[in-house]
């Protein structure tokens, strides 16, 4: 049997429309390779400690894990009968994607970018421009 270049593949997603290509394509090498799937939503802890007092906490942790359940779910839709493993990590998503790829071994991250130009592009940017600096293995960013 031959061992396949990419035998696991980890997609980032934050349930948006525009991550919707990065998890077309990252499915489309998977299925080209014969890879497991990972899937990992990162809950940003850093947003709950500039929200309003006046949201519950277990409230907005809850409509997160409802939110990456809605991309897990948009996913397995998409990838058919293609093996996806997920996860729901908590912290800042660039460092917490890297110790997920490491600990799993993950040989290709595939995230998506907003494509944006100048200041917005350093803003919105940064998590995906980390993850290519800081990730243990190849990273494909898709626009």
């Amino acid at each position: 049997m031959t061992e396949h270049f990419l035998s696991s593949i980890l997609i980032a997603t934050d349930g948006s429309e525009k991550n919707r290509a990065a998890l077309e394509e990252g499915i489309k090498v998977a299925r080209l390779c014969g890879a497991t799937l990972y899937a990992v939503y990162v809950i940003d802890t850093g947003t709950f400690s500039t929200m309003s007092g006046d949201i519950p906490l277990g409230d907005t942790y809850r409509v997160f894990q409802a939110e990456a359940e809605q991309a897990f779910a948009r996913m397995r839709s998409l990838a058919g009968d293609l093996k996806v493993e997920t996860a729901i990590l908590e912290g800042r998503p660039a460092p917490e994607v890297v110790k997920f790829a490491t600990r799993k071994k993950i040989d290709l991250i595939v995230i998506g970018t907003q494509g944006k130009r100048g200041l917005e592009r350093l803003l919105l940017g940064s998590v995906a421009e980390e993850i290519i600096r800081s990730a243990p293995c190849k990273v494909l960013v898709v626009k």
